[in-house]
């Protein structure tokens, strides 16, 4: 029994030791990281891509599964964002070679992207499953958008327009996390 309480209480001083240095980091750091990441997306842009109209059917952007996140408990705001992270890791992985972007800016952002997913995965416990809504939809679209315009320098650029999106999104739901304490 006394062995017990013991575990018990040092888990629990544990967790409060280790827990506002999480914060800390997701509030401080975190929001760095993400203005750096919206930064190197823009320096990915191709400026005579800007306007172009290209006849891509694309995903629709999935506002309800953002909805449902925000209005989900801190653990599975940050769950969602480890997703989001990730699964805009796996699409910059594919085979870029044909995206006109300077090798070292996609490494510079992917390390980053990585980094803010890694740092916040510490604070999400590992019974939480990703969303299948979620991952099939980053599926979907970079099938719509590569299986119609293959890897081309539009396709790409089609992309880093909704990724940053995405960044935008889950700056604004993590930083929710702050401004309702």
């Amino acid at each position: 029994m006394l062995s017990r309480i013991f575990f018990a209480c040092a888990l629990l001083a544990l967790f409060c030791a280790c827990s506002p240095l999480s914060w800390w980091w997701m509030d401080h750091k975190f929001r760095q990281y993400s203005e750096n990441s919206l930064n190197l997306l823009d320096m990915m842009v191709r400026e005579r891509l800007l306007n172009m109209d290209a006849e891509v059917n694309t995903e629709p952007f999935p506002h309800h599964l953002y909805n449902q996140a925000s209005r989900a408990s801190a653990e599975v705001k940050l769950a969602f964002t480890v997703q989001i992270l990730r699964e805009v890791s796996a699409l910059f992985e594919e085979d870029d070679s044909s995206s006109s972007w300077q090798e070292i800016t996609v490494d510079h952002f992917l390390n980053i992207v990585n980094k803010q997913a890694d740092e916040l995965q510490l604070c999400v416990s590992t019974s939480d499953r990703p969303s299948r809504r979620l991952h099939s939809y980053f599926r979907r679209l970079s099938h719509s958008v590569f299986g119609q315009m293959g890897h081309r320098i539009e396709a790409w650029e089609r992309i880093r327009r909704e990724v940053k999106d995405h960044l935008i999104r889950v700056d604004r739901l993590v930083s929710s996390l702050f401004t309702s304490n």
